[in-house]
């Protein structure tokens, strides 16, 4: 039995009968297998990499230095410690008119630091640029810094040369080739100055007001020294649970960094369903090529019973076949994605900055277990007709009813499909929105198409042509596969025009809702008897509206008399907000730009303390209303009961507050000021002269910054753009499908109507016309959901007005056109090759 359906494979495949079906595989299993050997090594990587992405084996964070009782209970453990402390200061080089100042972000390490993993440092700019470097002894010497290379051409320094911070001068020793536990969060984006713990005091930047995080690095050693880590990380835990510190954020080795974990996480699953909508699209094409292959095997199947095979023998035969089929097409679309997984990692190039370790087996099993899955699923159905197929069908060709077991196997093609999503996704809610939502787009597109049809009907007289007539008949004809042709090619269209015209709109209309005169930079750190000096010089230096705010530091610690703690929410951002400070303001009038959206504003009367909060905070706290608000600001209680909810525009760039309260309660508070403001280019050197004049500063140029983030996220879109090739490839494949299932009967067709007169000029017309309605028609409704889809983006997600643009509309008008056209040449090119006598024969 194995023989016989080897040589029939052998034979299907010399007749091209299973090319289509290895192709539609191939491309399923390579959308998603080139976005899961990507996904696997970046967590091979990150894995691999625990420790040094720690520096410890456990790190406690927090907003306040830690505390002295839980230094002593690690060292009760036996635990190794080590203290950083990071924030963001400004860091000077040079003498008078040439001093220059840049932002960075200020490492100050203890001995012992890192417990793992070691620093690289070198004295070569082209080493450090490409990570290359010795492995550290010791911490920097005492009046030593070591820096990132990137500060030494934006100071004008050099390796050896003095570098000012704050009120203390140091040597530039080392530049920083390799930092194990730098992070992912927003002030590593600024180039690093490492100096050792002992020295920052000298410096006086840690002022009131400072945004200053406290890690103590904890490491355990010998056999017990995991179960030591585990135990204190309990304990810790247990503590903060009890309310003993508020802020604290415990990092263990088990965990690796959470938020670089949570965003390897989102991407898989995005990646993912990326290339599942790619497998869809494409399982629909196998689900076609197999159904024609099922009808063009029944005379076969008729004349294998005739010779003596059963039922069941004659369903092994083809299962074995199909197995065969799937098990090489699978194979094929792994070693297609992983081609193609190195095509996202170039270009990714620049988040990816370390050497990754090799792909693991996992994704190519995942890949072949997604093809068979689809193979399964949809094209298992068709083939169990097949044994349904009567012995007199070698004499009368009439096609039997299909069985009810036979009907009851297309349920394998709807389960196939949710445990795909399922799966892909690895979230019940996800998983059933990302089904909606396609199953919508399928029947929005599908009425679309029925509609078109019924059009097509009342306009067929409308144009006086033979070829016009032929295509609107054909078109009507075979009313599913035309909606079935529709639907798939405006589905793929849609994915990729989403993302290039589409996402071209999208950062257009970013851009207008940022004006041009919009803040590119801010200060803060402002101390009161500072104010109005660098008032005036912000006035005098050309940085005009340039207001100054008050800035308060405060954790809110109950609502309504409750004490509020993360384990109050459940919600993260909530969570998160309930665990850090709050900057909080004070003003007498609305600020620009805030609108009120419930309530009033407050009346400012001693005594009596009313608070403003921002819309989105309320939401995400359950905020309403009349509710009291406790902040606990520098050890002393302030109330405040709300008064009114406002909208922020934040796209303006300007300072934003999601708490203000009235200045008479907040007189007595310690405060530090902040101001936001445009600088032309030529008046850069004022931000270099505040940071030399005013050491505790820090200026943050938000250009530098913006220009940054939407460099990687252009990165991150082309990689997006790259397996939507995959889609829209699938849609192709669909439409390609689609027609050949047509082809027999089309040629029959052809036959008939050049044997009655028909020109075959007047039928390559009629082909080349129906092409570009179905065509046509698919772009305009790809256009139409990514212009929707486009609208609810910037309504919804970015807060800015849409403009509907035309070019979406042109561009899929065209792509529709151009695909249809191809995969229309490829699907019956030979129609009209056959001639009319042989068709009439075969008839």
């Amino acid at each position: 039995m194995f023989l016989q359906a080897l040589r029939m494979t052998a034979r299907d495949w010399r007749a091209g009968q299973l090319r289509f079906l290895l192709v539609a595989l191939v491309v399923a299993v390579a959308a998603l297998s080139a976005a899961g050997f990507f996904i696997d090594r970046l967590r091979a990587g990150l894995n691999r990499d625990a420790h040094q992405l720690l520096g410890a084996d456990l790190v406690v964070g927090a907003d306040q230095p830690v505390r002295p009782q839980w230094r002593d209970e690690a060292r009760r453990r036996g635990l190794v410690q080590a203290e950083t402390v990071v924030f963001p200061s400004m860091a000077q080089a040079g003498e008078g008119d040439a001093a220059q100042s840049v932002l960075a972000s200020l490492k100050a390490v203890g001995p012992g630091y890192p417990l793992r993993g070691r620093v690289k440092v070198t004295t070569s700019v082209d080493q450090a640029n490409d990570s290359v470097g010795t492995p550290a002894a010791d911490i920097p010497a005492p009046g030593t810094v070591w820096l990132d290379a990137a500060l030494l051409g934006a100071l004008k320094t050099q390796v050896g040369a003095p570098l000012r911070l704050g009120d203390r001068t140091f040597r530039v020793a080392r530049l920083i080739a390799s930092e194990p536990d730098r992070g992912t969060g927003f002030l590593n984006f600024a180039p690093r100055v490492m100096v050792r713990l002992d020295e920052l005091a000298s410096t006086n930047l840690v002022q009131p007001g400072a945004r200053v995080t406290y890690r103590l690095l904890l490491a355990g050693e010998g056999e017990d020294g995991p179960a030591n880590v585990t135990a204190y990380a309990d304990w810790l835990r247990a503590q903060i649970k009890a309310g003993a510190a508020r802020g604290v954020r415990i990092d263990s080795l088990q965990d690796g960094r959470p938020e670089m974990r949570a965003t390897l996480e989102r991407a898989d699953r995005f990646l993912s369903l990326v290339g599942l909508l790619s497998a869809l699209l494409a399982a629909v094409a196998v689900a076609m090529a197999a159904r024609r292959f099922m009808m063009r095997h029944l005379d076969a199947c008729a004349m294998l019973r005739c010779l003596g095979l059963t039922q069941n023998q004659v369903t092994a035969i083809y299962l074995i076949e199909f197995l065969l089929v799937g098990l090489a097409g699978s194979a094929l679309g792994v070693l297609v994605g992983f081609a193609s997984h190195y095509v996202l990692l170039e270009m990714l190039g620049q988040l990816v900055s370390v050497e990754l370790p090799p792909a693991t087996f996992a994704p190519a099993l995942q890949g072949l277990a997604v093809g068979m899955l689809l193979l399964a699923g949809f094209a298992l159905p068709p083939i169990l007709q097949l044994r349904n197929v009567p012995h007199n069908r070698v004499i009368r060709r009439e096609a039997a009813a299909p069985q009810p077991m036979a009907l009851a196997t297309y349920g394998l093609g709807l389960l196939a499909f949710l445990l795909l999503l399922l799966w892909q996704a690895g979230d019940v809610k996800l998983a059933a929105m990302t089904a909606l939502g396609f199953l919508a787009a399928f029947g929005l597109f599908a009425l679309a198409g029925w509609l078109g049809l019924v059009v097509l009907k009342r306009v067929r007289g409308a144009v006086n042509h033979q070829a016009w007539r032929f295509a609107v008949t054909s078109l009507q004809r075979r009313p599913g596969a035309t909606i079935v042709q529709v639907v798939s090619l405006a589905l793929g269209l849609m994915a990729l025009l989403l993302l290039t015209v589409v996402r071209g709109d999208l950062m257009s209309a970013w851009r207008n809702a940022t004006p041009p005169d919009a803040p590119n930079h801010f200060v803060i750190n402002i101390q009161p008897d500072q104010k109005d000096d660098i008032a005036a010089r912000l006035k005098a230096g050309g940085a005009l509206e340039a207001p100054l705010y008050p800035m308060i530091r405060g954790r809110l610690t109950a609502v309504n008399g409750k004490p509020v703690t993360s384990a109050t929410y459940t919600e993260e951002r909530a969570r998160g907000l309930a665990e850090r400070e709050f900057n909080l303001s004070t003003m007498t009038a609305t600020p620009p730009q805030n609108d009120i959206v419930a309530g009033r504003w407050y009346e400012d009367k001693a005594g009596v303390a009313e608070a403003s909060v921002e819309e989105g905070l309320a939401k995400t706290l359950n905020l309403k209303l009349g509710d009291s608000m406790r902040f606990d600001i520098a050890g002393s209680p302030v109330e405040a009961k709300i008064t009114s909810l406002r909208k922020l525009e934040w796209g303006s760039m300007r300072v934003n507050f999601f708490v203000i309260i009235n200045p008479a309660a907040m007189a007595e508070t310690p405060q530090t000021w902040i101001t936001a403001f445009h600088l032309p280019k030529r008046a850069a050197a004022l931000a270099n002269t505040l940071s030399r004049d005013f050491p505790n500063l820090t200026v943050v140029d938000v250009g530098g910054v913006l220009r940054q983030i939407q460099s990687v996220l252009d990165q991150v879109v082309r990689a997006v753009e790259f397996l939507f090739a995959f889609t829209l490839a699938s849609g192709v494949l669909v439409l390609y499908a689609a027609l050949m299932g047509s082809q027999d009967e089309r040629t029959r067709e052809a036959g008939l109507l050049r044997a009655l007169g028909a020109t075959r000029k007047q039928l390559s017309q009629a082909q080349l016309i129906e092409f570009l309605l179905v065509g046509s028609l698919s772009g305009l409704l790809a256009a139409s959901g990514a212009a929707a889809m486009g609208w609810g983006l910037a309504t919804y997600q970015f807060k800015f007005e849409w403009m509907f643009s035309p070019v979406v509309w042109l561009a899929g008008l065209a792509a529709g056109a151009l695909c249809a056209i191809a995969g229309g040449w490829l699907g019956l090119r030979n129609v009209l090759n056959q001639p009319p006598l042989q068709t009439l024969r075969e008839a």
